[in-house]
């Protein structure tokens, strides 16, 4: 049913893309882009690769012994299978990538991945729950103090001893898979001053090309670009994010006075360029001469790693 909800969000954004000659608007919004625009685009988004490789080197600096080149290449590929393969299939890239590259286990991969995405998702929930129009500032505050309480309280309680393993059977496997995420918790030093750096420019980004594109103030871009990363978290995506994304930016900007149409043809355009600063950095970090294959020893205990 998700992928069907899916398929049908992006069909319903190829069907209004299709009538009435809306291509044609697409290619006036690329025109207002002047290259000073693209260019601090392109360098926007390369800063924000730059800033998630560090995240990553942050945490498994053990396993990657100051080979940085390594870390942005996983990411490269991997943001760039995020965006391209449908249902969130191109997740899988991580810890594939992170096994090949260091050796790291598969359980402490996707622990890991699954703290990144929650990162993620409570920085954008915080700014929304800060920025949300219309909102009363008790309700507002109360959003934020949660979420923070939250961000808080969870890296203390899996790390808290417990006796899940003991039980057995379903119990036993959810043991190991908290005490790899207690793992990717305590060895990620800086890990929110990096989400929090990567969320700064990236949502600038977005605004300040939105906010070209419409052409419109960067508040209003700013709104977009915030809906849309919302949209992102939302459990039912479209293939490659095509509907979710232009819909949760069209809605944002409502409350700004933005016609919807228009709001969805500017979003459209942005998606497009940001899956092409996407596809071709991971390209790139394809064409990046990989670091010899873990080997059997690389992946035992004795060697240190995790």
């Amino acid at each position: 049913m998700k992928r069907l909800l899916a398929i049908a969000a992006s069909l319903a954004l190829l069907v209004w893309f299709a009538s009435d000659a809306r291509w044609v608007g697409l290619i006036d919004a690329f025109g207002r882009l002047s290259a000073p625009a693209l260019a601090a685009g392109v360098i926007g988004f390369g800063v924000s690769y730059l800033l998630r490789a560090g995240r990553v080197y942050d945490e498994f600096r053990r396993d990657a012994r100051g080979r940085f080149g390594a870390c942005l290449r996983i990411v490269l590929i991997h943001n760039a299978m995020v965006n391209v393969v449908p249902f969130r299939g191109g997740e899988a890239a991580f810890p594939i990538l992170l096994g090949r590259n260091f050796g790291t286990p598969l359980g402490r991969a996707v622990a890991s991945l699954f703290w990144f995405r929650l990162q993620d998702a409570l920085v954008v929930a915080v700014l929304a729950a800060a920025v949300w129009p219309g909102l009363p500032l008790l309700l507002r505050g109360a959003g934020v103090l949660a979420l923070l309480a939250f961000a808080w309280y969870l890296p203390r309680w899996a790390r808290a001893p417990h006796a899940w393993a003991e039980r057995g059977g379903t119990a036993a496997k959810l043991a190991k898979l908290r005490d790899a995420f207690a793992e990717s918790t305590r060895h990620a030093r800086f890990g929110w001053l990096w989400t929090l750096a990567n969320w700064s420019v990236k949502l600038a980004t977005q605004a300040w090309l939105l906010a070209a594109l419409l052409p419109s103030a960067a508040a209003v871009g700013a709104a977009g670009a915030l809906g849309a990363e919302l949209a992102a978290i939302l459990p039912v995506q479209g293939v490659a994010g095509f509907g979710t994304y232009e819909a949760g930016a069209a809605a944002a900007m409502l409350p700004h006075g933005i016609v919807f149409a228009s709001a969805l043809q500017a979003a459209l355009a942005l998606h497009l360029f940001v899956i092409a600063c996407a596809v071709v950095s991971g390209a790139l970090g394809w064409l990046m001469p990989a670091p010899p294959a873990a080997t059997p020893a690389d992946r035992s205990p004795l060697s240190g790693k995790y």
